[in-house]
């Protein structure tokens, strides 16, 4: 039996043919599709109805890559004033905040993202946590949020040395702890992954113990790579390399890799991961906040070299950052032509589930796959919203506000604006506590006296 009809909606499929359905029907069943199109005919009248009338259907967007404890630094007093580039970011900000977390801090961080995530449309996300004093365990308070929300995380701890080579280690091994843990659970919901922080925090060793392990275990790998220059620099001075040069040296890149950022690579590097096919995660919206640069994106595009769409911890709204990266990379190019709406839309999709191997389960709308959907009002629009216009108006006029409803795995975790998985006073008051306690501990504000 049907479980769920949503029906005579605008779909936008994102599947291979790029393909548009005017009053189209979309069938689920089990929490899979099992129809699209117009004048779908059922052999029993569907459990429940959603009328999408004068509505987008399209898929869930997907987040290739954010770190949910970043919501601890929005609006936080910082003195920017002594902050020039990327290594004083991270050194002045990040990891100040990281090395204070708790394991309750990376519980209440997840579910305040994951309503986040749910409210402005995105269903699929790809995280990596760093909390040096919080290493064992953590990754299942953030799993325990994730379930709790009703989305989708893949979910990492970020190995690093930047302090000892065994902390490094520890992270590596919470990985294949969480990993090992969800897959005999068979989570619905959350999948796990390694993270290491990035090559100018990481030693060789470190990094092929890393490779080893997910070939072993067949799970993905993210890394920051080539963000600043910073990480050039290290790699040029230690090991006369670039950060791509010397990741494919010691044998880290494959397909399975999903390398976060690289702006600051160079032709040589980007045919280094293109035979690789190894994977990108760009971040436009962090990119410009961190002053870094803008990858080469056109590029990678024109040599099919796959890139996904993230928020780096930033901006969660998933449109936002569709829009950003639309128009970030025409002005880069002195050239409208360059990234259409549809590249743009795929990176935020399709794109974003051929990074981390799910291409064939999440990312468009086609029979088979899981049912990740989201329900968007235009209005009021002042053009018409039809197959014709509606990629243009996903890129120009729609915002996280315009979505109604979230639908994931057959399951309707948003109706009509109302979130139904999560108490949103209760994951708002528990994250301003935490974000409070955190700004207390480094400094940008004092403790209430009492």
């Amino acid at each position: 039996m049907v479980d769920l009809l949503i029906k005579d909606g605008l779909i936008v499929t994102v599947d291979k043919s790029r393909q548009i359905i005017a009053k189209g029907s979309i069938a689920i069943e089990d929490g899979r599709i099992i129809g699209v199109g117009k004048g779908l005919k059922l052999d029993e009248k569907p459990e429940e109805v959603l009328d999408a009338s004068g509505k987008i259907v399209m898929p869930g967007l997907i987040c290739s890559h954010t770190h949910l404890y970043a919501i601890f630094l929005r609006g936080m007093p910082i003195k920017t004033e002594s902050i020039s580039d990327l290594t004083q970011i991270l050194k002045q900000i990040w990891w100040q905040v990281d090395e204070v977390l708790t394991k309750e801090d990376a519980y209440t961080s997840a579910l305040f993202s994951c309503l986040e995530f749910i409210k402005t449309g995105t269903t699929t996300f790809a995280d990596a946590f760093s909390a040096p004093n919080a290493i064992t365990g953590v990754l299942d308070h953030i799993a325990q949020a994730v379930e709790r929300s009703g989305i989708r995380g893949i979910l990492s701890f970020e190995a690093t040395e930047r302090r000892t080579h065994a902390e490094g280690s520890r992270g590596v091994r919470e990985n294949e702890r969480f990993i090992m843990k969800v897959k005999k659970r068979r989570s619905r919901l959350v999948r796990g992954m390694f993270s290491v922080h990035a090559s100018f925090t990481a030693s060789d060793e470190l990094l092929q113990y890393v490779r080893d392990l997910a070939d072993r275990h067949k799970v993905p790998i993210t890394i920051h790579v080539s963000e600043g220059f910073g990480d050039v620099y290290h790699n040029y001075e230690k090991f006369d390399k670039r950060t791509v040069e010397r990741l494919s040296d010691i044998g880290f890149l494959g397909p399975d890799v999903v390398l976060a950022h690289c702006v600051r690579v160079n032709d040589s590097e980007l045919s280094l991961i293109k035979n690789a096919r190894a994977k990108v995660a760009h971040n436009p919206l962090s990119n410009m906040l961190n002053a870094v640069g803008i990858a080469p994106v056109a590029k990678m595009l024109s040599m099919e070299i796959p890139v996904g769409l993230g928020n780096d911890g930033y901006i969660f709204d998933g449109f936002e950052n569709i829009r950003a990266a639309f128009l970030l990379h025409k002005i880069a190019n002195l050239d409208p032509r360059v990234i259409s709406p549809w590249e743009a839309l795929e990176m935020a999709t399709i794109k974003g589930a051929e990074l981390y191997g799910l291409e064939n389960e999440l990312g468009s709308i086609e029979p088979g796959k899981l049912a990740d959907l989201i329900i968007i009002d235009p209005a009021p629009s002042p053009t018409p919203v039809r197959a014709e216009s509606v990629v243009r108006h996903i890129l120009s006029t729609i915002n996280g506000n315009n979505v109604e409803t979230v639908v994931v795995g057959g399951k309707i975790v948003m109706r009509d604006k109302k979130v139904l998985t999560l108490d949103e006073k209760e994951v708002v008051d528990s994250c301003r506590k935490s974000a409070e306690k955190i700004w207390q501990k480094i400094g940008v504000i004092k403790s209430a006296k009492r």
